[in-house]
């Protein structure tokens, strides 16, 4: 009895010590992932059953923002803003791929392709980045992480499915890598907020004479990847845009002669995002210069861009994937994990609130970024749970507390009647995805 209780004692020291050993390599060499769950304790019937659970709170549940029309299309809806937007469509085909649904993936590329995608023009290949749910197009402008999701997801799905079931995913994914190199065009007027062609917010000063723009993805001199491929939007960039480990995917199974490219693009953002987090904070701003220098706020933002806010809440979780794929910039970033980890932790586990400014205090009036008719700081499952996902990087013993909190939070209305389904849920799910294990590289099952 006493040799079995000292081997008991023994086993959870060695898992302890596992736990809490820092990776060396990623997955694309490993195909390993770690259950941060199941080493914190929680039973294996239990994550499964929690992230079936938060999966179909998004996808089939009373307050579900994926919806189906007719017999071969769907849609993903930011509920409170009555449309369906690239980054939840994209959210919404990756979820799909990871989880094994293929109708799910198919219903959203076909409405995406239909009413989303441009056909021909200048914007041939890119995005509509905001629709009516009727399909009806409220810009066509590009945001340009919608085409970083859509490249991965359609490349994972061919690597799942192969190209031979009614979509070819291959193709498709390489048409729009083809579509997102540079070209050039002729502006009429200075570009504004969400393209200079779209049906976005305008910027009035017109131009006295027609100029040379370019039009691209991915920014051929720093190799980042633009705000919006336009005018205005490819002069600076997003830290939460930043998945350097997509391109590694790209690299690899794109199949359009540009490997080192995109791999040089993957060492280009691991090394802006030292440049964009705060090195006392880890906090980063929505957007910035492709330096990762602060950059004036426009329209009704004043220094708006310079806080953290809802895009910033995103890029602990994708740190965390490319350290967890990649880790080819590991060292730092599970300094980057910790450091965040801290601030949060002296804000408080329960307590911080979802905007800040980047030097940790916490921002007034204008700087507030509203959302669904609210302008108000809160304690957001959406932070919540990418504050969280950074765990996966991290030793310190905080990074349970974090993962507790997530596992206990409760994704309800506000006390006053705020309720992101869309976006808070989306992040919830892609947190319980990559604390399982459960958020992949596909390699091809197919020849």
């Amino acid at each position: 009895m006493r040799k079995g209780m000292m081997t008991v004692l023994m086993l959870l020291m060695v898992a302890g010590t596992w736990a809490l050993t820092p990776w060396k390599k990623g997955a694309f060499e490993t195909k390993k992932y770690r259950n941060v769950f199941v080493e914190m304790g929680y039973k294996q019937a239990d994550v499964d059953a929690k992230l079936k659970e938060v999966f179909n709170d998004v996808f089939h549940g009373p307050n579900k923002v994926y919806f189906e029309v007719g017999d071969s299309m769907g849609y993903v809806s930011d509920i409170k803003n009555h449309d369906a937007r690239t980054e939840g469509m994209s959210y919404g085909l990756m979820v799909a791929v990871q989880m094994g649904e293929k109708d799910i993936f198919d219903r959203l590329w076909r409405w995406t392709k239909k009413y989303m995608q441009h056909q021909d023009g200048l914007r041939k290949g890119y995005f509509a980045w905001s629709c009516k749910t009727d399909g009806t197009r409220n810009s066509d402008g590009a945001a340009s992480d919608g085409e970083l999701y859509f490249i991965t997801s359609l490349l994972f799905a061919s690597n799942r499915w192969g190209n031979d079931t009614g979509i070819d995913y291959k193709a498709e994914a390489q048409n729009i890598l083809n579509c997102i190199q540079p070209k050039e065009y002729e502006a009429q007027r200075r570009p504004g907020p969400w393209g200079a062609f779209g049906g976005g917010q305008q910027n009035a000063q017109q131009d006295q004479q027609p100029r040379k723009e370019r039009m691209f993805l991915i920014d051929p001199e720093t190799k980042l990847i633009t705000f919006t491929p336009d005018g205005w939007g490819n002069q600076f960039t997003d830290p939460s845009y930043h998945i350097p480990a997509f391109y590694e995917v790209w690299a690899r199974w794109g199949d359009d002669g540009r490997s080192d490219f995109w791999q040089q693009c993957a060492q280009a953002s691991r090394e802006y995002l030292h440049k964009a987090t705060h090195p006392v904070t880890g906090l980063n701003p929505d957007q910035s210069n492709y330096d990762g220098s602060l950059r004036p706020g426009w329209g009704n933002r004043p220094n708006g861009s310079n806080c953290f806010r809802y895009d910033s809440w995103r890029v602990p979780m994708n740190i965390a994937l490319d350290y967890e794929w990649s880790c080819a910039d590991g060292e730092w970033q599970r300094q980057y994990g910790e450091r965040i980890q801290n601030f949060f932790y002296s804000q408080g586990v329960d307590t911080f609130m979802d905007q800040y400014r980047v030097d940790g205090t916490l921002p007034e009036g204008g700087e507030i970024l509203g959302a669904g008719g609210f302008r108000k700081l809160r304690h957001s499952i959406g932070l919540v749970a990418t504050v969280a996902a950074a765990s996966v990087m991290c030793s310190h013993d905080k990074a349970k507390e974090f993962v507790d909190a997530l596992w206990n939070a409760r994704h309800v209305p506000f006390d006053d009647g705020y309720f992101d389904a869309y976006y808070d849920g989306l992040l919830r799910l892609f947190a319980f995805m990559h604390l399982s294990g459960n958020y992949r590289i596909i390699f091809p099952e197919h020849n």
